[in-house]
């Protein structure tokens, strides 16, 4: 499987990110055909020494820059642009999360909402060559490990403002990155946020496997570390994916099966992966439940504040189980006849990243309404269901 690693610890901004996949192998003159038709610019590669490491040196030359830009104006020079479907696709979704970010900072709705830096030619043309850079990469898999934001102050549209400026913030809020602070200056712009939060997921180190290509992005500024976003292109042994889990756990006592039932249910529709209720006995001998949840990290918050208000509980745990590898699941169905009468069930095909099928189970619901039509006992009804399925997509 080929990995693509982000190492971003002198930050990350829109050139830097094209200067690093450029010099990781994207096709440079693709990429500038793509970023000077779309945004209407100038795009110049050449190269930089950042204390002791070459890296690429990208620059956008802008020849004039007349107003700030509404969300929607962006949308449109984006999907009017003639990208690939891929990269369009992507280029939205980043402007997407800057937007969100903006709209929160400054209390307005999107159709209110101008940019001001990220709404320029520039930051256009970062966004969608980075996007269609990354996509020529073509990695199965991207991360990123800790990101640094800087340290200090740094002067936006609306004043000066301690780094990291408030939309980095909140991008980096809603993203599951990790990130830290160090140094004098602003190191991650809303760009380069973006797009490591739309692309990327979080590694605290470099995996295991044999590196194929390097790449170093160059920064603007001269400091005294090299100020580079360094990017790995590896192949990695891993079959499986890479799932991002937190596991929230609490003790309960004194409340009811019914209570109990009706909070599964409620977890499950607001996010949760999986929900586990144990019976024990507490402290003296009271009887009670330990309340397990695996959910996503961006919807642990709002889960804990269910389960407290469901149930009373004055605490949640977080469980430190961060990496997961698991099976890639896909939907499909099979025809198969019970009793004269041809049935299409669906059915769960979990796969690794070779695409070879690892299980296959049937639908229960559908199972269930075949089993209770036609008189067959429902073990049954998946038994055949199941092996029909693997004889198909084996």
């Amino acid at each position: 499987m080929r990995s693509l690693v982000f190492e971003a610890f002198s930050g990350a901004s829109g050139d830097m990110m094209l200067g690093t996949l450029i010099g990781l192998g994207a096709d440079r003159q693709k990429i500038s055909d793509v970023v000077e038709s779309a945004a209407d610019v100038k795009m110049y590669v050449g190269s930089a020494n950042k204390s002791g490491i070459e890296a690429v040196d990208v620059h956008i030359g802008v020849e004039c820059e007349s107003h700030s830009r509404t969300y929607f104006e962006i949308v449109e020079i984006i999907k009017a642009a003639g990208l690939s479907a891929q990269v369009e696709k992507s280029a939205l979704g980043v402007f997407s999360i800057m937007a969100d970010a903006e709209s929160k900072v400054h209390g307005k709705p999107l159709d209110e909402l101008h940019f001001h830096e990220v709404g320029q030619k520039d930051a256009l043309a970062d966004v969608i060559g980075s996007c269609a850079a990354i996509h020529d990469i073509g990695a199965d898999s991207i991360f990123c490990t800790p990101v640094n934001v800087g340290g200090g102050m740094v002067k936006a549209a609306h004043g000066m403002m301690p780094v990291p400026a408030p939309a980095t913030l909140e991008i980096m809020k809603e993203s599951i990155l990790s990130l830290y602070g160090s140094g004098n200056r602003e190191m991650l712009t809303p760009t380069g946020a973006a797009i490591l939060a739309y692309f990327a997921e979080p590694i605290e180190s470099i995996p295991k496997g044999q590196v194929l290509s390097i790449g170093y992005g160059a920064g603007n500024a001269d400091l005294e570390n090299p100020n580079v976003l360094r990017s790995t292109l590896m192949e990695t042994n891993d079959v499986l994916s890479k799932d991002i889990i937190e596991v929230l756990e609490t003790n309960v006592d004194d409340v009811t099966g019914e209570v109990l039932g009706n909070l599964f249910d409620k977890l499950l529709s607001i996010g949760a992966r999986d929900v586990v209720i144990i019976p024990v006995t507490m402290k003296k001998g009271r009887t009670g439940h330990i309340i397990k949840v695996i959910t996503k990290p961006e919807h642990s918050a709002k889960i804990a504040r269910v389960i407290m208000k469901e149930t009373g509980t004055l605490g949640i745990r977080i469980i430190p189980t961060r990496h997961l590898f698991v099976a890639d699941r896909r939907m499909d169905s099979v025809n198969i006849m019970f009793s004269d009468e041809v049935f299409d069930i669906a059915v769960k095909i979990a796969q690794d990243q070779s695409g070879e099928i690892l299980h296959i189970s049937a639908e229960y619901e559908d199972c269930r309404k075949v089993a209770d039509k036609v008189g067959i006992p429902l073990k049954e009804v998946i038994r055949r269901v199941e092996g029909e399925a693997w004889g198909r997509f084996l």
